[in-house]
């Protein structure tokens, strides 16, 4: 399976000054398989580490930090020595011992010549529980479900990804049926690499939604087993509340459909959890397109999206034939699948901020907001063909972008202010 993490991993690799590095994602999105591939291909050797339930190196790291004891007990746990220079260090869960975590910050200072990944599902949760942490002593990589590129080329689609990133759009549009159905495929199974998997094997939507309520059902038990126990019972219906949230015209969130009465501060502890795991996007109102936009963030207003499509589609109990065959009963849905489809694929392109705009009235919204450090471009988005763009001209009126996108499901065209991207083509916005 490509994934494009692994080129980051590569440029990590030839780094003369390289740190520790952690990967951060939700459980399941394929950190796992991403170093254990990285380490297979990239290296000759690997010794790979499951922290969770692993009382020999809660033994170890539990005595003194002085690399060259932790390397001794290593190469013991491995059953040979280990070279720096041709050996990967892969330490998995290593939130479930901190003191592995903190130890990074001394092979950082005393031991730089040794290659070490790291990844932990419920990494940002220990940060948040006291655990002494290596401040920039590592570097980070983000990692998200597969992309709709990545899940092109899951699906044996390779040429296709390769028209969109040289930006042929004369030539991609005479495909253009083909990428509406992968598309509306992609609604439906989402980013999760053993759901494209197995859908790339078999083609099987029913085999999609058994493995994703799996993944659900998981991660309901991540609640109940890692969470404090009074955050529970809110943390769930925090969560159950997203699909209903996103389907609102105005998907700005509202604690009172969490439950009737509801306040901020009952759901802090809530909300943080749920994005310390990375399973939920917090995306922040600004009330204006000036840099840095997080200058101009209104911390009492956001747009709270899910870790991956697919999920989102499984949770709101969305019938294949629905939603491949355009069912009308669909309609309203649709916008939510489009907006959190849309944000997943923002989400992958590295560098940049992601935030939306409204009227300080209520008369206009700009779906996204984002900035790439030099400029802060607004992006509208349409679940289907239909172009007007009010809340656009309103806000060009006011702020006079230099660029403003539009994505659709209209063809690509290129005007004076406005850029028309296919919603197909989101992943290559940066081009």
């Amino acid at each position: 399976m490509y994934r494009t993490a692994m080129e980051q991993l590569q440029s990590w690799k030839e780094k003369k000054r390289r740190k520790p590095l952690i990967i951060r994602g939700a459980r399941q999105v394929g950190k796992t398989w991403l170093m254990k591939e990285f380490g297979a291909c990239e290296y000759e050797r690997m010794v790979y580490i499951n922290f969770d339930r692993n009382q020999r190196m809660k033994n170890l790291f539990e005595g003194s930090l002085e690399v060259d004891r932790l390397v001794t007990g290593l190469e013991l746990y491995a059953g040979h020595k280990i070279d720096p220079a041709n050996t990967l260090l892969v330490f998995d869960e290593v939130q479930e011992i901190p003191r592995a975590l903190s130890s990074l910050k001394y092979f950082d200072e005393d031991a730089p010549q040794y290659q070490i990944v790291c990844a932990g599902s419920l990494l940002g949760v220990a940060l948040h529980q006291g655990t002494s942490f290596p401040v920039g002593k590592v570097e980070f990589l983000d990692l998200y479900p597969l992309s709709f590129f990545e899940f092109l080329m899951a699906m044996g689609k390779r040429p296709y990804v390769e028209l969109l990133q040289k930006g042929d759009f004369d030539m991609a549009v005479a495909f253009r049926q083909d990428f509406v159905e992968l598309l509306k495929y992609y609604y439906y199974v989402g980013g999760m690499p053993e759901v494209v998997q197995a859908f790339a094997d078999s083609h099987d939507f029913n085999e999609v939604r058994e493995i994703q309520q799996r993944i659900l059902a998981a991660y309901e038990q991540d609640f109940s087993k890692h969470a404090p126990n009074e955050a529970v019972p809110r943390i769930r219906m925090l969560w159950n509340s997203i699909p209903a949230q996103l389907t609102k015209e105005n998907k700005k969130f509202i604690y009172g459909l969490v439950k009737e009465g509801a306040r901020a501060k009952e759901y802090e502890l809530a909300m943080l959890w749920l994005t310390d795991c990375g399973l939920v996007h917090k995306v922040h109102r600004v009330t204006a397109p000036g840099l840095p936009l997080k200058a101009y963030e209104d911390l009492k207003a956001f747009k709270l999206f899910l870790v991956d499509v697919g999920l989102l589609s499984c949770m709101a109990g969305l019938r294949q034939d629905v939603l491949l065959d355009g069912n009308e009963l669909f309609k309203e849905f649709k916008g939510a699948l489009t907006e959190q489809y849309v944000l997943q694929q923002l989400k992958t392109i590295k560098g940049l901020n992601i935030y939306y705009w409204s009227a300080e009235q209520g008369k206009a919204e700009i779906d996204f907001v984002i900035d790439n450090g030099t400029d802060v471009v607004p992006v509208e988005v349409k679940a289907e063909t239909n172009l007007q763009a009010k809340s656009l001209k309103v806000y060009r009126e006011k702020f006079h972008p230099k660029l403003s996108v539009r994505t659709s499901m209209a063809d690509y065209k290129q005007e004076d202010w406005l850029l028309n991207l296919p919603l197909w083509a989101v992943g290559g916005m940066t081009k």
